[in-house]
């Protein structure tokens, strides 16, 4: 255990700064820390897996071998004083469970903790996770999505409420989005679009779409789709 008190040294150093403790690295944790450091923020990784650990070595800032169902432990890598924790334990829910439990008990991070069906996010969300991630029925549901309508990319905002990225159509088309009624017609909003060279803006009363522009549409999920539809 004396090599976790230097973990433990190093790690208090990355919650200092813009950090986040992923624990699991696996296929969904390991795209997670990835994709944080990408975008310039400090990554602990701890996972109970040689192979995934020796995998990540040198990918994110600090990657350990370690159990995260046992206190001393997480106390001794620092875990609690990180702000946030994403909690991405796959395969064993009892794992997954007792981590969320231990990481709450020391009145750590805000945690992300990945659900792998509904009762385990009910079980998650019982103990008091902050946010519970369903990632294979979330990307389901965005690719069902995808697939049904002319989306060309579809987010989930909230249940029942989501934003696409689709082509503008052709009713809109020459008229200022103002004089077009589109909320009271179609009950959705344009946030914003791009023309053909790629360059968005801000969409506002002004806005005039044209052929071949993208528009970001934001509402209610069924009226979005319904406006996905039209051509």
């Amino acid at each position: 255990m004396g090599s976790f008190l230097s973990f433990g040294e190093s790690s208090r150093r990355i919650a200092e700064a813009d950090s986040v403790v992923v624990i699991g690295l696996g296929r969904f944790g390991g795209s997670v820390a990835l994709e944080l450091m990408a975008s310039g923020t400090e990554v602990f990784g701890i996972d109970a897996d040689p192979d995934r650990v020796q995998e990540m070595n040198g990918r994110l800032t600090q990657v350990v071998r370690a159990d995260a169902t046992k206190e001393e432990v997480l106390r001794q890598l620092a875990v609690h004083e990180f702000d946030r924790a994403v909690i991405a334990i796959s395969g064993d829910l009892k794992v997954s469970i007792l981590a969320a439990s231990l990481l709450l008990q020391l009145d750590g991070p805000v945690i992300w903790a990945k659900a792998t069906d509904e009762q385990h996010g009910r079980i998650l969300e019982q103990l008091g996770v902050h946010h519970v991630i369903y990632p294979e029925k979330d990307m389901g549901r965005r690719v069902a999505h995808l697939v049904r309508g002319a989306a060309k990319d579809y987010l989930e905002v909230d249940e029942g409420y989501a934003l696409v990225k689709v082509s503008a159509p052709r009713e809109l088309h020459g008229t200022p989005l103002g004089a077009t009624q589109l909320r009271e017609r179609h009950g959705v909003t344009i946030a914003a679009r791009r023309d053909p060279a790629g360059a968005w803006e801000h969409a506002d009363t002004a806005t005039v779409l044209r052929e071949g522009d993208t528009v970001l549409v934001i509402g209610p999920t069924k009226k979005v789709e319904r406006f996905a539809q039209l051509r």
